[in-house]
Parts: C-alpha cells; structure tokens; sequence
C-alpha cells in the first residue's frame, strides 16, 4: 500500500522566537515533511526554519496572512500531501495534537478538524487571553454557528488539518489575502458540504506570541460578519461571489 502523505504547513511572519518550541512539539514520526512560508519576515525566521531541516519558501515582501496560506497549500497539493496541517508558529497551538487530528481525518468522520483552545472561560482569561478577544471570539463564534448551522468551539483557530480533497475543492485562492481568508474558508467548507469538527487544547498567550492588536481585530471581526451576510446573499441570489463557485467552473 502507498502510505498517504501528511505535510504540515507554517504561514510564518516574524516567528524566530517560537518557531523552534513549534517544530519540537510535532510528535516524531507524525508527518512526513514540514513547509514554511515566510512571509517577508524581518527577523531570521527563515534562516531558523532552515536549521530545523523544514522546507522553506520565502516571500520576497510581505504578501499578507491569506496570500501566505495560499502559498502554503500550493506547495502542500503539489507535494502530494494527502492530509495537510496548517499550525501557526507562534506556539499558541499544541502540535502534540497533530496525530490524533489526522486520525479523526483518517477514519472518515471529518473533513476539516479545528484546534479549539476555548474550553472554559477561566483556563482561557487565566492563562493570558486578553478579555476583549474572548468575548470577541465567543460572540463571533455563536454567530457563525447559527449562521452556518455548526457546533464548533472556535472559529478563529491557527491550527487545522484537511482532508486533500478539501483543498482541491474550495477555490481559496480567490480568497482575501488578509486575516479573514479563514472565516471565507470555513463559510465555504460549509458551503461545499464539507463536515466540520474540532478537537480541544490548551490556551497559550504569551508574549513572544504573535498576536492581533485591537483596531486590526475590530476590522476584522466586521469583514467576519460580512463574510457571513455575502455568503446568505449569495444563497439568496442577492449577490454574485466566485468564493461560492467551484474552481472547475471558472
């Protein structure tokens, strides 16, 4: 039998301080090639990357978020990664949990596994969530559940890992290129009748994090909900989106 390949994927922007406590929590063994884009970084990020013994490929300016993971993807489908696992490097997510996603992958019962940190209120204020991002993430996470017909515990996740047919499918690269390429992503799971499921682990803010700042996350929670109300539209014959058109028709 062909062993199936699994490719993990780093959009990376700035990661030298976190990249490596990232690497090192992926189970040895677990996946089969690492691929890091560096986004224009301004640090050495690539040049740790490359140390690591990781596939790296570089962007000569800063694309954006979006234009990172569109990158990222390419790179995976052409390798050939039956299952792809896409994990900031910022050591927010517990790469630990890479193997039971892929398992969960493997016997069929998901398409699309999200790593969900927000569990309970306390673990996530306790351990450094600022409150204005929980309750941002809670309130635009109920949103989408009811929107989309979903019970996933967080929409806003930097760890997800796909079946390859998922991939080939969603037309991501007619997505944005900013911070709310993941909410169009999902929206088109959805869309594309994909099955969506999460699995949880621990909240890490620190900081030596990448993080959101307010303005930029107030942006983007409104281009969120606009995601949310284009895709009823569309639904409606309200509005025309190629986001909604499968990528064979265009």
């Amino acid at each position: 039998m062909t062993k199936e390949k699994i490719i993990v994927v780093m959009p990376a922007y700035n990661a030298e301080l976190t990249l490596e406590k990232t690497v090192k929590d992926i189970p040895p063994g677990s996946v089969d090639e690492i691929i890091l884009v560096d986004d224009g970084s301004e640090d050495n990020t690539a040049g740790i990357a490359r140390r690591l013994g990781l596939c790296v490929f570089t962007h000569p300016k800063n694309l954006g978020y979006g234009a990172n993971q569109k990158t990222c993807y390419k790179l995976a489908l052409e390798s050939g990664a039956e299952y792809v696992i896409m994990i900031h490097p910022d050591y927010q997510y517990d790469a630990r949990l890479i193997p039971s996603a892929i398992k969960i992958l493997k016997i069929g019962v998901c398409d699309i596994i999200l790593g969900n940190r927000i569990r309970t209120r306390e673990e996530c204020l306790s351990h450094g969530m600022p409150h204005y991002k929980y309750f941002a993430n809670r309130t635009l996470t109920i949103i989408a559940n009811v929107c989309l017909g979903q019970n996933l515990g967080e929409f806003h996740s930097g760890f997800r890992a796909y079946r390859r047919t998922v991939l080939e499918t969603i037309p991501f690269e007619r997505n944005s290129n900013g911070f709310v390429f993941d909410a169009q992503f999902l929206v088109q799971a959805v869309h594309f009748n994909f099955t969506l499921g999460d699995i949880p682990m621990p909240v890490r803010y620190f900081k030596e994090a990448s993080s959101i700042n307010l303005h930029r996350g107030t942006i983007y929670g409104l281009q969120f909900l606009w995601v949310l109300i284009s895709y009823y539209l569309y639904r409606l014959k309200l509005m025309k989106s190629t986001l909604f058109i499968p990528k064979s028709s265009i």
